[in-house]
């Protein structure tokens, strides 16, 4: 059998030796897809690793499906862990499960892009993600853009896309459904 040798500055391919990785042998930056539901997946799998309760912070508009009586401020914070979720499912464009609110069965999707932050209950710790406006997420360069304003922002504020830990205030509480009366069990001796 014939053994093909290169040069160190060759590269071995199936019909032979040729000249290093050509730009178009690499997928262009501006096609790869997100990583953030990557990255929401693995502090998802931190979180239940670790025994902690997984929250999201979603920004809401139209194309989120969740209760909008649960709505503040165009956000809503929701508990992904097991116990609170049933059939959920960690996609890569969408977080899909159902889940009791004030006692009924509701479906729940948001898309990927909507979420902007994942984090233990417990501890705070997760990451934020940073929130294009509108124009931004519609326009075919919203990732560039978002790169390009990350590196030209004041050396004051952090740079958008790290590791933050978010430690919730006396007031940043998860909202509490309204007030109505809810069905109860007695314990009968």
């Amino acid at each position: 059998m014939l053994k093909l040798r290169c040069q160190p500055q060759l590269v071995k391919s199936a019909s032979g030796c040729r000249a290093g990785p050509r730009l178009a042998d690499f997928m262009n930056v501006l096609d790869a897809t997100s990583t953030r539901p990557y990255l929401i997946r693995a502090l998802y799998e931190w979180c239940v690793d670790n025994g902690l309760t997984p929250y999201v912070a979603v920004s809401v508009d139209d194309s989120v499906q969740v209760p909008r009586e649960y709505v503040k401020d165009n956000e809503i914070v929701l508990n992904i862990s097991f116990d609170a979720t049933s059939s959920l499912k960690l996609g890569n464009d969408f977080i899909e499960f159902k889940a009791r609110f004030a006692g009924s069965s509701r479906d729940i999707m948001v898309p990927i892009d909507r979420v902007s932050a994942i984090y233990a209950r417990e501890n705070g710790q997760g990451m934020a993600f940073p929130m294009g406006t509108k124009s931004q997420q519609e326009g075919p360069s919203a990732s560039s853009q978002g790169v390009l304003s990350a590196v030209s922002a004041s050396p004051a504020a952090p740079p958008e896309g790290k590791v933050v830990q978010l430690v919730p205030g006396d007031d940043q509480e998860p909202p509490k459904p309204p007030s109505s009366p809810r069905p109860a069990l007695k314990r009968v001796k």
